[in-house]
């Protein structure tokens, strides 16, 4: 499912506008958690996504779930996690390819 893994991301946008020091350590003075932390949940539901769609292609093709668009819907969703996850990835290093360019 994508909705938690974009609600996962949510507090990243708000540690941006915050204490500085709330990026280190396990969680902020407003027990906000790290970005560690979130990018952790975030990466463990995309693999959530992605077991639980092979489970459901695995049980289909023994002949136990019997609805071919559930699996189906299940592998996109798994799959559009993981193109998000690389898009994110992507930026990450640019981001910090940008910031090792910069000079001082």
């Amino acid at each position: 499912m994508i909705v938690p893994v974009t609600a996962a991301l949510n507090p990243v946008s708000s540690l941006a506008s915050g204490d500085p020091t709330s990026l280190s350590g396990t969680e902020s003075s407003q027990g906000q958690p790290s970005f560690s932390e979130v990018l952790g949940r975030a990466l463990d539901e995309v693999n959530r996504m992605e077991m639980d769609a092979n489970h459901k292609a695995e049980r289909m093709a023994a002949g136990l779930e019997p609805d071919f668009h559930t699996v189906m819907i299940a592998a996109e969703k798994a799959d559009l996690a993981f193109q998000l996850t690389v898009q994110v990835r992507n930026k990450v290093l640019d981001a910090y390819q940008e910031i090792m360019r910069m000079q001082v």
